[in-house]
């Protein structure tokens, strides 16, 4: 079990001030953390919330789940490590063609096609 609480369905006009209200009730808040879209900087509707006990944590999912904040009925449960590892990861690279197409081959390819398209 963890103290580190995800809160989800917030309204976007929701202030830390406001969810640290909200939810000190139930015991020593850490440390709250508010998602922001990186490029515009509004909220995006969720958030994280550690306690600093499992059992405040516990208390404040049993009576805060599904509980009205600025018109919206949150979704209050455990947070979950993120998926995918460290980096959050990229794509990873294309594959190169296979072992038929390689420079030279491929340059022949390009100017057939070249070729072909006057």
């Amino acid at each position: 079990m963890g103290s580190k609480l995800y809160v989800a369905n917030l309204s976007y006009n929701v202030t830390e001030a406001e969810l640290r209200t909200a939810f000190e009730p139930f015991g020593g808040i850490a440390d709250i953390f508010l998602a922001t879209d990186r490029e515009t900087g509004r909220p995006r509707g969720f958030g994280f919330i550690t306690f600093n006990t499992d059992e405040e944590a516990q208390a404040a999912i049993a009576k805060m789940n599904g509980v009205e904040l600025d018109g919206r009925a949150l979704t209050v449960n455990e947070a979950r490590p993120k998926e995918g590892g460290p980096s959050g990861g990229g794509g990873g690279g294309g594959g190169g063609g296979g072992k038929n197409f390689g420079p030279d081959r491929r340059a022949g390819a390009f100017q057939q096609r070249n070729k072909n398209r006057r």
